[in-house]
């Protein structure tokens, strides 16, 4: 299941919440997005989906209300679980808000804790405890909340969303994701890599990508609400037999994209693609952002004691979902992948092959030549295989 954070989408003051603001005035080649007011009952809710709201906050309930009812649905309000345990299957959304702590056991993980602005990191490490798949920071959440309960109603097709992150510093992973995407693509697969991390200094670097004409992150900075998956696609840079959205590589500031937007095109890309491959990075921001929307990840480590250390530490900021290590290093290295697998307390589903080529590869942006050695197919094999029959990947060994 895919989880992500809300925080604020910077709206301009007095904007109507509900209306799905344009993005890009222009972009360069998908159009524009498509406004919709909320009011609009079809583009929501089903007529008669009963959402479950468990909560005895006042300003939570008032809250989910008016959110529910702009959407044409209907809204059951428990106080407790133990009161909400009564109708928790029989309804299309469960929603938790942050006053709760603990969950009647046997039940379905909820769809959305819900808490208020202000109330910082705490609600990150509750939906991690709870195992809610998204986390909804209200009010400002209120277009975003809507629409995913629109969606889990009569969700469409959707794609996998693999998140790679390194458990140091230098571990490896912006080259494995690299690396994955381009397998995948090799076999038909329909694959949108992400760059996570604005302070990564720009995935379009190792690409060699630069001047591939499509849009990155700080385009889509002004884009709100549900973003179309067509008009996406159709306007994002192609590299590699695959495509990419990237932070730009340059000196100035990255321009700020509100998690609300970037939860939004993730949406996105989900529903236009068979494969999303997120590069998280490490920083506080993408673990709390990026990471929460993936399905699965996969954790880049050395094969050294250090680094296993270090992947601890990151294992406590990752979203509860199941995730993996990829091991990087020679056959045959003191530390193995046993040994690492045990210090860590995840499996080892692959190895990232050391290859003397790839530091230099990576300045000359020539990762994506090393990509076709057999035995980094080999390796994309393996990640590939762990994500299931819908990517066929024994091709690739």
């Amino acid at each position: 299941m895919s989880r992500h954070q809300l925080n604020a989408p910077q709206t301009a003051p007095g904007a109507d919440p509900f209306v799905r603001s344009r993005g890009a005035e222009t972009p360069p080649a998908g159009g524009g997005w498509a406004d919709q007011a909320a009011g609009d009952g079809a583009a929501w809710l089903p007529d008669g989906s009963e959402v479950l709201l468990i909560t005895s906050s006042a300003v939570l309930r008032g809250e989910v209300e008016r959110i529910v009812a702009a959407a044409g649905g209907h809204l059951r309000v428990a106080a407790d679980t133990v009161e909400g345990g009564r109708h928790w299957d029989a309804v299309s959304a469960v929603l938790v808000g942050c006053d709760v702590k603990e969950l009647p056991p046997r039940r379905r993980r909820p769809a959305v804790l819900v808490g208020l602005d202000g109330e910082g990191d705490s609600l990150w490490h509750l939906a991690a405890a709870l195992g809610a798949e998204r986390v909804a920071v209200l009010p400002d959440a209120a277009a975003w909340l809507a629409d995913h309960l629109s969606r889990s109603r009569s969700p469409g097709p959707g794609g996998v969303v693999l998140g790679v992150t390194g458990g140091c510093g230098g571990a490896g992973a912006t080259t494995a994701a690299i690396w994955i995407a381009q397998a995948a693509a090799g076999l038909g697969v329909r694959v949108l890599l992400v760059d996570g991390d604005p302070w990564g200094g720009g995935l379009e670097l190792a690409l060699a990508a630069e001047e591939n004409p499509g849009l990155r992150w700080p385009d889509l900075a002004g884009a709100r609400g549900s973003i179309d998956p067509l008009q996406l696609a159709d306007s994002l840079p192609v590299a590699g037999g695959f495509a990419f959205l990237s932070w730009p590589a340059a000196r100035e500031q990255p321009v700020p994209v509100a998690a609300a937007t970037t939860a939004g095109v993730l949406d996105a890309a989900r529903r236009g693609y068979e494969l999303v491959v997120v590069d998280v990075g490490r920083g506080a921001e993408p673990l709390r952002t990026v990471a929460w929307d993936c399905d699965r990840i996969m954790v880049v480590v050395p094969a050294q004691l250090k680094a296993a250390v270090a992947a601890v530490r990151v294992l406590q900021e990752l979203p509860p979902v199941e995730a993996a290590l990829l091991v990087r290093g020679r056959p045959g290295t003191a530390l193995d992948s046993s040994l690492i697998a045990d210090a860590v307390g995840l499996p080892v589903q692959g190895r990232v092959p050391e290859l003397r080529a790839v530091p230099g590869a990576v300045e000359s942006g020539r990762l994506l030549d090393l990509g076709k050695r057999r035995n980094v197919r080999h390796f994309a094999a393996s990640v590939l295989d762990w994500l299931g029959d819908d990517l066929p990947a024994g091709e690739l060994a």
